[in-house]
């Protein structure tokens, strides 16, 4: 049920076109994934979704888990019969969340971490969870993904090398348990899913190559490099993925964890990434940070209060097609529903339209072309920087 080729490359980068086959359809990659943390892309329907071009969807197991709860989404045959959404679906296992929860509030020791899994607090009613390398599995086979996560161990960019030597340590450990698992369920006839292993190692080199060396090892059908620095710095992300680009197998889909902005699609995808996700596109949006081809605008900046003009007038969206930034900057103003709605709606497709962009110039040999004339368009004062830390 789960294959993937690769149908182009660019000669002078690890960049590369392909096709991701999956139970629930094909992701022509490279591809963006919109984060639906509560099985819900926030304020659009499915079919908003798949008019934006959006392919395959993330969804969260720490989340779903408390709210609903698993039992009850798989009653109803999952996430894809649950949210009614009949494309591909990945779930995170909930390590990330969980790092979150603790770097929030270290004076209450919400989370504790060791050998065999992880202990945490809720943060909706303060119940003490329990997450292992197979609960974690097992979490995510009732919840019917097409692609499942291996539990990992965050670290943030400040901790020192012992710390994240550990820290990879565990991922490892969890993530050979997490293949059991999945083999076992596999082999009793649970749904046809792929399992990801998630590569560590914080900012440093040889921690990533080895951590690298040690998931690739576990042949895993896709690979995905996780830590709080993908994507919270695209200097910090082009030198990870750099680091270990030669170790990466080519036969494997390769996801990248939380690169959302425009400029570091490009910083990924010509180092060889197929997959990647964020909240950014959807956060910015509901705080009435609009993407444009020249950076951002904040719709809540007087000088739109009566502008005629759509917020980007190449971008095929509602918004952009039916509204002017005026009529934006008044939803906003007065804080209606509408204004977050439209506004989620264009950046969405404004990411997947410039992902879809990428892949078209590489399928016509013209990647390098397309490289450059992203590189030279003009910046718009005090807008051209997209990306800040957004925690899922």
């Amino acid at each position: 049920m789960f294959e993937f080729e690769i149908i182009a490359r660019d000669p002078g980068t690890r960049a590369r076109a392909g096709r991701l086959f999956t139970p629930h359809g094909v992701v022509e990659t490279p591809a963006f994934m919109p984060v639906g943390t509560q099985g819900t892309v926030k304020g659009l329907d499915p079919s908003e979704l798949s008019t934006a071009g959006a392919q395959m969807i993330l969804a969260n197991t720490y989340h779903l888990a408390q709210r609903p709860g698993a039992a009850v989404i798989e009653r109803f045959g999952g996430l894809h019969g649950f949210m009614r959404w009949d494309g591909p679906i990945l779930t995170d296992s909930g390590g990330f969340q969980v790092w979150s929860l603790a770097l929030r509030a270290p004076e209450r020791q919400l989370v504790r971490i060791d050998d065999d899994g992880v202990t945490f607090a809720s943060h909706v009613d303060g119940r003490r969870w329990r997450f292992t390398p197979e609960s974690a599995t097992d979490l995510q086979i009732q919840l019917g993904a097409d692609v499942i996560m291996a539990l990992d161990q965050c670290t943030s960019a400040e901790v020192d090398e012992q710390y994240a030597r550990r820290a990879a340590e565990r991922t490892h450990h969890w993530a050979r348990r997490c293949r059991d698992r999945w083999l076992e369920r596999q082999a009793q006839g649970s749904r046809s899913q792929a399992l990801f292993g998630i590569i560590q190692g914080g900012h440093y080199r040889d921690l990533r190559r080895w951590s690298a060396e040690t998931i690739v090892a576990l042949d895993l059908p896709g690979i995905a490099i996780g830590g709080e620095s993908i994507g919270y710095s695209k200097v910090d992300t082009a030198s990870i993925l750099d680091w270990i680009g030669d170790l990466l197998p080519e036969n494997r889909p390769r996801y990248a964890m939380g690169v959302g902005d425009p400029d570091g699609f490009l910083v990924a995808i010509e180092r060889g990434i197929d997959l990647f996700d964020s909240v950014l596109p959807t956060r910015l949006a509901r705080h009435g940070a609009l993407l444009h081809r020249e950076g951002r605008l904040r719709i809540l900046a007087a000088e739109f209060q009566t502008d005629e003009r759509p917020i980007d007038p190449e971008c095929r969206c509602l918004a952009c097609r039916q509204f002017t930034r005026a009529y934006l900057h008044h939803l906003f103003k007065c804080r209606e529903l509408l204004g977050y709605r439209l506004a989620t709606l264009h950046n969405l497709t404004f990411c997947l339209d410039r992902v879809s962009s990428i892949r078209t110039a590489l399928l016509e040999g013209r990647f390098e072309e397309f490289r450059s004339d992203v590189k030279q368009q003009p910046a718009r004062p005090g807008g051209r920087s997209w990306q800040r830390h957004v925690a899922c």
